[in-house]
């Protein structure tokens, strides 16, 4: 906000100072305003014998010395801490524009000069450097001619971005060209706020795609960022917040290191980096505002930080020293590309304070390096009044006591200014003079008729020429560097290219070394992040590994993404995915449900098929029940041949045998018919069982009905006055008959219209397939047990009249219990069966047909087997039958008549065989 106010206040002082010129050109010389006081800026100039001069703005110091408030009148500040890599930056400017002047090919019989000043790394001396351009300290307008009086071509700087912003927004009043080396603010592309402004290094939207490829290539989601407190750093972040969130990518914490020291935002920024779980911090700072926050980070001791550089301050030696390895190592960032300048180490060793007694820049390069004092020399000692950790104003460095010799020797130093190792920002500046120099001598080169410009395809002269003349030619500028590299300026004033993605590590020396791991490739149609596949990378954490940056842990499979609210989505819980669903990849945020015939493992992540459920022979209950059906049949069957084998003896004559061994071929068929409710259902199976249980219960409830209509018949003689004729055994066959027909017409109709089918019941256990049989038509199942149902009602209802026959006569008493069993065992089937699922459904019923069929075979069966076995004196026509004392008392009743008497005193209660 303070740089935008003061690019504000500077814009109206141009303004005003336009409008005095106006004004002045309506007055007398007396009337003309004239400047009180001259900039205090320091640089290098040699601009005599030359056609052009190119105006050069570079950070030789990194501050201002802070402004005493005891002066009300406004001075100009002066700097203090001297910047190698800045002096480097400026004497390659004047390396390559000597170069260009000695070169034949580019504007010949036309020499370059240049002014260059000291821009101090704010922005308040890069806006007096501009001023001096436009108007030189003793015009009252602008004229192109500055201090120098020689035509300016261009401008080439300031490097930082708030510092060319502040710069281009009272250059681009005048369309001055101006060509950044080191600004990426991605704000310097709007040309309606910076119409004269291009770079030759690439914008910021650039490297914060980058940076974001780079986190998404690690799998880092949650990160943090720390920007510095202008231009360059807020609208870096911006960008790269923007593209963190396109990518679903979270930003753990965003904070800001001040550009003036403040114990408190210093303290938050630091606190942020240490609280936050984020371990990968995104510094969007250049190196000399990153200085005290890694003063900082060393003093609180905080490591296992992954630091991703941008190139600001990825390969500067202000950061990049080995004591601060240990928090810093393993830093990967983006860098520009590397180039070699030929002779530009030589170029560099030759200075010396010597050589120009008034050269203050290289007077106190000299005294900074070798830490001594130039004798005789007024440029004062490297003294830092900034304001230490403490809160105190502390002088860091005094005076020193030892005087220079001259004789000191550069070989010796290790420092910035000449290590040509890393030449990146340094190309750039050579490549930003060439853009001028190219664009110089096409303008020169120009026909006349065949020029750009219009009416009348006019072409422009040096010197004569008008700055927007000059940003034509810029505007559509390519051209190849001495390395081969392509420059091609678009529309926006951008170029494209490639990163280096770099690494820090330490080499054999102990020193920090910049290790190229891959690069990241930027043009009009490719945006490609390459790693190298060999590549060593160091990672500063505490097992040297990959570091781990997350919210929350990646949900694992089984689980699925729960949003918390008010929270990034990369903070969230892990929440099991439900019954039937799963995931099957980590990190999934919906679960997938199983199909028809899967379920979810009991991990729930992967879809297994469902556990088919029937009653099987092979376990225990359906064993158990097999075993009830055969063991019932073998009884049946063993009273069977005990009927046959004592098929004349009277107990088994009575009410007659062909009945009883019809029910016993009913219940042989009842049992086995059990069987067929075991093991996986089939087609046949469904169809069978239903239907085979109806005609066994049919034709064993018809017998018995025929049985106890005789005894109902029977017990109604005994009672009657009147003689009553004996019914014939032709009928009861008649009634089995009749009552088996119209169970196979039901069945029949049954199996044709709506057959039962196999079906797969998902609905009663989800976890489960339930293979039963559908059986089909309620209705058609209704009517076949409902004949069933009735004949045993009938069965019941005539036993039960009958049941006060002789006591020795124990028939019918044994079919009132059998029929009792019967229904209370069907009765309490259905609620029993209705409650139960899966195999134990078909259990039940199974159990009902079996305690049923047991029921009817011990009421009806046991008791003569009893006596046939055991009591057989028992088995006589005297003790079978019982006497009925009704109105004759010499009626006889006998179980076992087999004649009538002639005297017709005695009635046969039941035909005879």
């Amino acid at each position: 906000m303070a740089a935008r106010k003061e690019c504000l206040v500077l814009g109206f002082l141009v303004f005003l100072w336009a409008a005095l010129g106006i004004e002045g050109k309506e007055e007398t010389e007396e009337q003309t305003c004239r400047l009180l006081g001259k900039f205090d800026l320091n640089g290098f100039v040699d601009a005599r014998n030359h056609s052009l001069v190119i105006g050069g703005l570079f950070p030789v110091h990194s501050r201002t010395i802070p402004a005493n408030k005891s002066i009300l009148e406004p001075v100009s500040a002066k700097c203090e801490g001297f910047n190698f890599r800045g002096f480097r930056w400026m004497k390659t400017m004047i390396h390559t524009i000597k170069e260009i002047n000695e070169r034949k090919d580019i504007l010949p019989n036309i020499t370059l000069g240049y002014q260059i000043f000291d821009t101090c790394f704010t922005i308040s001396k890069s806006v007096e450097a501009a001023l001096v351009f436009l108007t030189g300290q003793e015009e009252n307008k602008p004229n192109f001619r500055n201090s120098t009086g020689a035509f300016l071509a261009g401008i080439v700087g300031a490097g930082g971005s708030s510092l060319s912003v502040a710069a281009s927004r009272i250059l681009g009043l005048y369309y001055l060209p101006q060509v950044g080396y080191a600004s990426t603010c991605s704000v310097l592309s709007d040309k309606n706020q910076f119409p004269s402004y291009l770079r030759t290094v690439a914008s910021d939207k650039f490297q914060s795609d980058a940076m974001v490829k780079l986190i998404q290539h690690f799998g880092w989601v949650w990160v943090g960022t720390i920007a510095a407190d202008d231009d360059y750093g807020k609208y870096g972040v911006k960008i790269f917040e923007e593209k963190m969130e396109s990518a679903n990518l979270c930003i753990a914490f965003s904070e800001i290191i001040p550009k003036v020291y403040s114990y408190e935002k210093m303290q938050k920024a630091v606190d942020a980096v240490k609280n936050s779980t984020a371990r990968v911090i995104v510094l969007y700072v250049s190196d000399i505002d990153l200085s005290p926050f890694v003063l900082e980070i060393v003093f609180h001791n905080i490591t296992d930080r992954t630091w991703i550089a941008s190139e600001a301050w990825i390969t500067s030696a202000l950061i990049a020293k080995p004591e601060y390895f240990p928090y810093f190592g393993g830093s990967i960032g983006f860098a520009v590309p590397r180039a070699d300048i030929p002779g530009l180490k030589e170029f560099l060793y030759d200075v010396h304070p010597g050589k120009d007694p008034n050269d203050v820049l290289t007077i106190e390069f000299w005294q900074t390096a070798f830490n001594c004092t130039w004798p005789n020399s007024s440029v004062p000692y490297n003294i830092d009044h900034r304001m230490n950790m403490t809160g105190k104003d502390d002088r860091l460095h005094a005076m020193s006591d030892k005087f220079c010799t001259g004789e000191e020797n550069l070989e010796d130093l290790k420092n910035t200014y000449l290590d040509v190792s890393q030449l990146r920002i340094t190309n750039n500046v050579k490549q930003a003079v060439y853009s001028l120099a190219y664009a110089l001598d096409r303008l020169s080169r120009c026909e006349e008729g065949r020029g750009p410009y219009f009416p009348g395809n006019t072409c422009a002269y040096i010197p004569d020429f008008e700055p927007w003349q000059l940003m034509y030619y810029m505007k559509t500028l390519k051209f190849t560097t001495h390395n081969g590299m392509r420059i091609e300026i678009d529309e926006n004033g951008d170029v494209s290219g490639y990163y280096d993605i770099l690494n820090w590590q330490l080499d054999d020396n102990g020193e920090v070394a910049f290790v190229k791991v891959g690069e990241y490739t930027f043009t009009d149609s490719k945006f490609e992040l390459v790693m190298k596949k060999n590549a060593t990378m160091f990672w500063n954490t505490e097992s040297s590994e990959l570091p781990h940056s997350v919210c929350t842990d990646l949900c694992r499979p089984g689980t699925r993404k729960g949003i918390r609210h008010g929270e990034p989505i990369c903070c969230f819980d892990c929440i099991p995915c439900a019954d039937g669903h799963v995931s099957r990849e980590p990190g999934q945020r919906e679960c997938e449900q199983c199909g028809e015939d899967y379920w979810s493992n009991a991990q729930k992540n992967k879809c297994v098929l469902k556990e088919v459920e029937f009653l099987a022979y092979d376990e225990a209950l359906g064993f158990t029940l097999v075993i009830l059906s055969i063991f019932g049949v073998l009884v049946v069957l063993a009273v069977t041949i005990v009927y046959v084998l004592y098929r004349h003896t009277p107990l088994v004559s009575a009410n007659d045998r062909e009945l009883s061994f019809l029910i016993q071929l009913a219940l042989v068929i009842m049992l086995l018919s059990s069987m067929l409710f075991i093991g996986k259902p089939h087609h046949w199976s469904c169809v069978a069982r239903q239907v085979t249980l109806a005609m066994s219960f049919s034709l064993c409830l018809s017998c018995i009905l025929g049985k106890t209509i005789s005894l109902f018949l029977a017990y109604r003689i005994s009672k009657s006055k009147t003689r009553f004729i004996s019914i014939c055994p032709l009928y009861r066959k008649i009634i089995v008959l009749i009552s088996v027909l119209v169970e196979i017409g039901i069945c029949t109709a049954y199996l044709v219209l709506e057959p039962p089918r196999v079906f797969k019941n998902m609905q009663s256990q989800n976890i489960k397939i339930i293979l039963e049989c559908d059986e089909g038509s309620i209705e058609f199942l209704c009517s076949m047990f409902g004949i069933d149902v009735f004949l045993a009602l009938l069965c019941f209802l005539t036993t039960f009249v009958a049941r006060q026959l002789p006591d020795n006569y124990y028939e019918g008493k044994c079919i009132t219990f059998g029929m009792l069993v019967f229904f209370i065992v069907w009765i309490s089937f259905v609620p029993a069966y209705l409650s139960t699922k899966g195999k134990f459904k078909v259990a039940v019923e199974i159990f009902a047909i079996l305690a049923s069929s047991y029921g009817l075979l011990g009421c009806i069966f046991a008791p003569k087997c009893f006596i046939i076995l055991l009591r057989p004196k028992r088995n006589t026509d005297e003790l079978v039958g019982g006497r009925v004392f009704a109105i004759e008392n010499s009626i006889r009743l006998t179980s076992a008549s087999v004649s009538s008497e002639l005297n017709n005193t005695m009635v046969s209660a039941v035909v005879d065989d």
